[in-house]
């Protein structure tokens, strides 16, 4: 199964979608699609994600969606079944992980600590979300983790923005950064797509 740096490609940055309707989500994807964006993260914390979700794979086949915000199997099964091409979880259990094993597509597990870390390296996993990574000890928590957990990579989110995400990135043991800075809540509700779309070309260095 290929890892989940594997399908993000050169694409450093995680864009997550979270939005209250199909149309919404819809068009925050067209907008970061215009900015070269070839992965995007729908987090299933509306009672319309999942549609979202499908909306988007079949509006944009090119684009990869998956699902993150995934807590337990039944939210894992809805998930795939809606066609997911990676799942992301905020957080880690014996149960959860033990879930994920069977999983098809590409898993990024959540971890706030060492011992998360230390558990989810025990199932076999080398590629992590750190989630809150700004509450959780940020890049000098990530920066200090490198000598102790040897080959295991993080993509940080929660509390990433413009103004810090290159400090993270700097890290060897960083291959991306995810945000939802790249589409604020104000754009989505006055429907300013094109700022979503500078957004992600800026935090991709673009502009």
């Amino acid at each position: 199964m290929k890892s989940f740096s594997t399908l993000m490609g050169k694409q450093t940055l995680l864009p997550i979608i979270q939005a209250d309707n199909v149309e919404q989500g819809l068009n925050i994807a067209k907008a970061m699609a215009a900015a070269g964006i070839g992965l995007v993260e729908v987090v299933l914390r509306t009672p319309a994600s999942l549609d979202i979700l499908k909306a988007i794979k079949q509006e944009l086949p090119d684009l990869k969606v998956g699902a993150g915000t995934v807590l337990d199997a039944n939210v894992l099964k809805q998930a795939l079944d809606a066609g997911s091409d990676f799942i992301i979880t905020p957080a880690i259990s014996s149960q959860l992980l033990t879930d994920l094993a069977q999983c098809t597509v590409p898993v990024l597990p959540g971890v706030s600590n060492t011992a998360d870390i230390l558990l989810a390296k025990e199932f076999g996993y080398q590629e992590l979300k750190l989630f809150p990574a700004s509450l959780s000890g940020g890049a000098p928590f990530l920066k200090a983790m490198g000598s102790v957990f040897k080959g295991i990579s993080f993509c940080p989110t929660g509390g990433v923005k413009q103004s810090n995400q290159d400090e993270y990135l700097a890290l060897s043991n960083v291959f991306a950064v995810g945000g939802t800075w790249i589409a604020e809540p104000k754009w989505v509700e006055l429907g300013q797509w094109s700022k979503i779309t500078d957004a992600c070309r800026t935090a991709q260095g673009l502009n």
